[in-house]
Parts: structure tokens; sequence; C-alpha cells
């Protein structure tokens, strides 16, 4: 059998730690009602998260903002590619609604990338955090935005999330291969640094996908990156290749190996990391995290 054999076989063979249940039951069922009936998108469904179950069977659920479609796509992602759909000027009440509907008290706001808008979709994200937090004091929201510099990232901060993220997604050497060429390693860490420095008390938050081809030692390397520049939370898990035409899957990371990542990045100075096959950008164990910290 040739290495490339082995190697697909080995992608077949999907390990046991990264089953995930099917989703269902009550719970789910009324976020995925809340969800269609006030016409949102999740990244939960888009990017085909394999949290959706646990996720909305808690009542967590990634509202997507600014369309379906990104004008840039990475080679790993599976939301779709192509030119930018119309602002919609009612989405933000609309994703307010459904929070209330769903009464949650953590509620995480993304997009796609929106090169085609001048701001980048900033004022859609401003309007609303601003709709949401409207409704109850003690909601806190956590946005995970595009590349944003200048003025459209003051425009998103002075709308003062709890949570701010960007994700650098991989480790700085297979940034270029894995990322759009618009993507930046160097402007994501401005990004985030210029976020940390706002003068506002907001958490910093990055994740990083593995099993992409990085070694131990890009991994560390990126990790001093996000510390340098002020990141508090860090997301580690693990790549697992959408389709057939996005980049495949190199590695199954061990758990053990997620832990010893996770007391890597406890020494180093984070706050918080969430690290296991599973783990992704908005998972629940970093909300559960900004909760405990009563910060609203």
């Amino acid at each position: 059998m040739t290495q490339s054999q082995n190697q697909k076989k080995q992608y077949r063979c999907k390990p046991e730690w990264l089953k995930a249940p099917l989703p269902g039951g009550e719970r789910y069922r009324q976020v995925r009602a809340a969800v269609n009936g006030h016409n949102l998108a999740t990244v939960c469904s888009e990017a085909r998260c394999p949290n959706l179950g646990e996720c909305w069977n808690s009542g967590t659920a990634t509202f997507m903002i600014l369309g379906k479609t990104c004008t840039r796509g990475c080679a790993f992602c599976a939301v779709s590619r192509g030119d930018g759909e119309p602002i919609d000027s009612g989405e933000a009440a609309r994703v307010s609604a459904a929070v209330e509907a769903m009464k949650l008290d953590y509620v995480v706001i993304t997009s796609v990338t929106r090169d085609d808008l001048v701001d980048g979709g900033a004022q859609q994200f401003a309007d609303t955090i601003d709709a949401v937090k409207g409704l109850r004091h003690n909601v806190s929201v956590e946005v995970l935005t595009p590349d944003y510099i200048g003025a459209p990232l003051r425009r998103v901060l002075d709308a003062a999330p709890t949570v701010f993220a960007h994700n650098i997604e991989t480790v700085e050497r297979l940034s270029a291969a894995m990322r759009h060429a618009r993507f930046n390693y160097r402007r994501s860490l401005d990004t985030l640094r210029a976020a940390a420095d706002f003068g506002i008390h907001v958490i910093t938050k990055s994740s990083i996908m593995l099993g992409l081809g990085e070694t131990r030692d890009d991994v560390r390397s990126s990790m001093r990156h996000l510390r340098e520049v002020g990141v508090q939370i860090l997301v580690l898990g693990q790549y697992l290749q959408p389709t057939k035409a996005h980049a495949p899957v190199k590695t199954f990371v061990s758990p053990s190996e997620f832990e010893a990542y996770a007391q890597l990045g406890a020494d180093m100075g984070f706050e918080f990391v969430a690290a296991a096959p599973l783990a992704r950008t908005s998972y629940r164990a970093a909300e559960a995290y900004v909760s405990s910290r009563h910060v609203k």
C-alpha cells in the first residue's frame, strides 16, 4: 500500500474520539425552529460544525450575519464562496428576536468575509450587537469577525462586545496555503492586538485548527504570537475535511496531545484554553469561562 493510499485509509477510519452524537432532542428542535422561523443563518450549519447537536441541545447557536456567501473562501472552509449578497437591514432585529425567543444570556455572532463592502460589514456587526444588548442588561455578546483594521474594527468595538474573536485558523507556516490570498497571518495578529489595546474591557480570543500538517514547534510558535498580542482565550481543535474538494486531513491529533497543548497554553499565560478534538471557536467551554467572570 502506498503512502497516499494509507493516508486515505487513515482519513476514512476516523478515531473514536471524533464521533459526535447525531443532533436531536426537544431543545435542539426549539433552537432550529427559532433559527428557521426568523430566517437566519448559523455557522453551525453553514460550516458543518460537528458540535451542532451538543450546542443546539444546550440552547446555543452561533448566528452568521451578512449573508451565506463569502467573498474569499479558504481551503478548509465549507461556507460557500462567491459575490456578496445585498445587506439585509432587518437582520439585526431578527437576530435579537431569535435571541429573545431562545432566552439566551450568551450570544455568538459571526459573519462571512465581505470585501465588496466599504466597511467589510462592520456596521452590521455593530447594529446586531446593539440590538441584542438592548434586550436585557445581562446578555453577553461574543463576536467573531473578519480581519478588520482601523475604522471598521473601532466600529465593532465601540458597540462593546464582551468577547472579540478573530481566528488565525492555522499556524504561520501553513497560513498562505490554507487561507485565501487576501488573508495575512500578520494582519490577523494586528487585528487581535488592536482589539486588546482598544481601551475598553474586552476579552480577546482566537483559534487554531490542528491536523493540517503543522509541527509541534509550529503550534508553539503561533501560540506565542497570540500571547504577544494579548489574546486571552485560545481554542485548539482538530481540522475535519468538509468535502473532498477541501484540504485533506494530514493527521488526527490525540486527546492526550490536546491536553499537552492546553497545559502549554496555561504555562504561557492564556487565561483559558479550550483544547480538544471537537473544540471549535464558539465552543461552550469558553462560553462557560466568560460567564464565570461575570463580565456583562
